[in-house]
């Protein structure tokens, strides 16, 4: 398709993409738009430097890559490059949307299944509705100097709503997220009455937490998801080890770093908002075990981490679109399910606390999580709500300290948020996990 720059190495990716985003405040439209554009994103390497270049010109990306070769050192051996070596030669087509693509539905549908979903939720102490609906579908090309040559499509559709109940002087807040592949299958599946529910509890019966302290606590999946993205997976993007030999030693393959009944995986395979068969390099997507059985068994690598580490590659050098170059990034990161029983692990706390969905989380070597919705448990029974600012820890201890892992799992996304590193954000990312259960956890 291009005339590729003799004796350097260079790819051409390009997406043409479709997104709508509809937000409603209070029962009024606040944003509503559709937005169609096609990038394309140019790399040439010569074997010490990168040089790059973007464009909504699709036309001119021959004349691009001419005038990227310009700036570079043409070098014979550019093959022989470790970098290089490690870009695979893929050529695949996989079309999977094109049926049941979101351009396809008319934007009054998805306005008025945004309007319906948020006026179905009603209680006396309901104050604020927030809603938002976006989708997006991706058509993706990718072409590379060494004869890779790769299509594929990508599609995701969400809806979430944020409530804010008071009475008196108590207030709550909650919110409720379904992301799916599927227009028609979000409208069947999404259902707010336990939103309200949940919300009423919370406003009115919700206690002050008596003691801050160390305790047992049980996380739901979706809070699953965000401690192993937060507080392990960005410490796997390999990245982070370039030129860093104290931080690449403490990181060293085989490493005990939690317990035996724990594992996280991060693949670019399974279906959802992560959902990434070759990555923004062309290299294939895998299925990576971060860690397996509490021993330190992969990172996340691109071509230049893979060639840095000597380790091989896991599909992870990603852009937020085609404004950017690929770093390495997360595509669905999980904690794998186990053997134990839900209930069993609520069976085996005296005292503790189930942290059933989350505000906001953060961390690298110490991890942070604000609750939005906690409960106390008494006697291996949930009981009541309970306020709870923050859950934190050193992250190390805390992967050693989980005891119990339900043998369900459920691996979501936010319709509108994503993943933040350096200037690129929001990328699309999933995580999840099943109910574990931590034996001492920080509660304040």
């Amino acid at each position: 398709m291009y005339k590729f720059p003799e004796n350097l190495y260079s790819d051409v990716r390009i997406e043409d993409r479709f997104s709508t985003l509809i937000s409603l405040s209070d029962g009024e439209i606040s944003q509503c738009r559709e937005l169609r554009e096609k990038k394309a994103f140019i790399r040439v390497y010569d074997g010490k430097m990168w040089y790059y270049a973007s464009t909504d010109d699709a036309d001119r990306v021959q004349d691009m890559l001419e005038e990227l070769a310009q700036y570079a050192c043409r070098n014979p051996e550019i093959y022989d490059s470790p970098v290089v070596k490690k870009l695979q030669v893929n050529e695949d087509r996989i079309i999977r949307f094109d049926k049941n693509s979101v351009r396809d539905v008319p934007l009054g549908e998805k306005t008025g299944f945004l309007l319906n979903t948020a006026s179905g939720v009603r209680s006396e102490y309901l104050k604020a509705v927030q809603a938002t609906y976006a989708d997006r579908y991706s058509f993706y090309e990718f072409y590379s100097s060494k004869g890779a040559n790769i299509i594929y499509d990508f599609q995701t559709c969400g809806i979430g709503v944020k409530v804010f109940f008071a009475k008196d002087k108590e207030n709550t807040e909650n919110y409720y997220t379904l992301n799916l592949t599927d227009f028609d299958e979000l409208k069947e599946k999404t259902d707010t009455s336990d939103l309200v529910k949940e919300s009423e509890d919370v406003l009115l019966h919700a206690k002050k937490l008596e003691k801050a302290g160390s305790y047992p606590v049980i996380l739901s999946p979706v809070v699953t998801g965000v401690f192993a993205h937060e507080s392990f997976g960005h410490k796997s993007e390999a990245d982070f080890m370039l030129g860093d030999e104290t931080l690449a030693k403490e990181w060293q393959i085989g490493k005990k770093v939690g317990s035996e009944k724990l594992s996280i995986v991060d693949s670019g395979l399974i279906d959802g908002a992560g959902y990434v068969p070759y990555d923004d390099e062309g290299s294939r997507a895998t299925r990576t075990y971060l860690i397996k059985n509490g021993i330190l068994k992969g990172r996340l690598h691109s071509a230049e981490t893979a060639a840095y580490l000597g380790e091989e590659l896991t599909g992870n050098a990603r852009a937020t679109d085609c404004g950017f170059e690929p770093i390495v990034r997360m595509t669905s990161t999980f904690v794998e399910k186990g053997s134990d029983k839900k209930e069993d692990l609520f069976a085996g706390i005296k005292h503790g606390y189930y942290i059933k969905n989350y505000k906001h989380g953060s961390g690298m070597s110490t991890f942070t999580i604000a609750p939005m919705v906690a409960y106390e448990i008494e006697d291996g029974k949930i009981t009541c709500p309970v306020k709870i600012a923050v859950i934190t820890g050193n992250v190390f201890e805390t992967l050693s300290l989980i005891d119990g892992v339900s043998d369900c799992e459920e691996i979501s996304s936010s319709p509108t948020g994503g993943c933040g590193k350096m200037e690129q954000f929001p990328l699309n990312v999933a995580m999840g996990g099943p109910y574990i259960r931590v034996s001492a956890m920080n509660v304040q």
